[in-house]
């Protein structure tokens, strides 16, 4: 565990309930979820966690990851992740996510609340991965830093609860059962398939801070997932993305449709027109386009 995560994680005191009875684990207030994500435009989960409306969800499904790239110049550069392995690479993932930190286990810390596999603790007691599935509300993505862990954190019955939920993942780590995951119609995102249960680990947070690859999510944060990699978005800048695609996809086939005429070198047209009345076309076109 990095001394910044540990930072957020404890001197922060993150210490709240989580289900039912006396345990407790890592995790947000609503108070300090809205805190830590002041940003948000859009309604909030009762927990607090940013509710980014289905609709703009539907148009980022139409995006590609060329056209999320803008966000690197908007101050947040470290919001891609690349290298997975991928369950279905020509289907696209598209959610809210709900966050899952595991870490190794340590006996006595994970004693205190249940929260290590395997536990002697009676199962309603408990505190496991699957704690974090049950929070799952349709089109939210489980997105699990699991770095450090061996095992597989879902394998294809937890992966079908995934799919009931119309949900997909991320998992930095190893899944299990990757033929009978393959014949659900969801993809997901991991590093490493093996036969292995999950075991010798323990919850530290759900619905906190996480780290992806090289990038810190938080949780409501739109996740984007294509054949190239994955793409965490921050609330704050879902609309804007998808209406900046808007353009992007008019201008394209603006684009083509000059290069159909045949009468043009490609730098009469792109990136953009050099011609004045060229360039007067084409934003006619566009604002005809998006309804200005």
């Amino acid at each position: 565990m990095t001394t910044s995560k540990a930072t957020i994680l404890l001197c922060a005191g993150l210490a709240m309930s989580v289900g039912s009875g006396h345990a407790q684990i890592f995790q947000l207030s609503r108070e300090q979820m809205i805190r830590y994500t002041a940003r948000n435009p859009f309604d909030r989960f009762p927990n607090g966690r940013p509710k980014v409306p289905d609709s703009i969800l539907e148009r980022v499904k139409g995006l590609s990851a060329e056209e999320v790239f803008g966000i690197e110049h908007r101050g947040y550069p470290s919001q891609y992740t690349s290298q997975w392995k991928i369950v279905k690479p020509d289907k696209k993932l598209v959610g809210r996510a709900v966050t899952l930190l595991l870490m190794p286990l340590r006996p006595e810390v994970a004693e205190v609340d249940s929260t290590g596999l395997p536990s002697t603790a009676p199962r309603p007691q408990q505190i496991s991965h699957q704690t974090a599935l049950n929070l799952l509300q349709p089109g939210d993505v489980i997105v699990v830093d699991a770095h450090a862990i061996a095992g597989g954190i879902i394998g294809d019955n937890l992966a079908y609860y995934i799919y009931k939920k119309r949900a997909g993942f991320v998992i930095d780590g190893e899944i299990r059962d990757l033929d009978g995951i393959k014949e659900f119609d969801m993809t997901g995102y991991y590093r490493e398939a093996v036969p292995s249960f999950l075991t010798n680990c323990m919850v530290a947070g759900i619905n906190v801070p996480v780290t992806i690859g090289k990038v810190t999510v938080m949780p409501g944060d739109v996740v984007f997932g294509d054949s190239e990699g994955v793409y965490f978005i921050p609330p704050q800048l879902a609309k804007e993305v998808v209406d900046r695609a808007d353009e992007t996809h008019i201008h394209d086939e603006w684009t083509k449709k000059k290069f159909d005429e045949g009468k043009y070198k490609s730098t009469d047209i792109y990136p953009s027109p050099t011609d004045p009345e060229l360039k007067k076309e084409y934003e006619e076109y566009l604002k005809k386009k998006m309804g200005k």
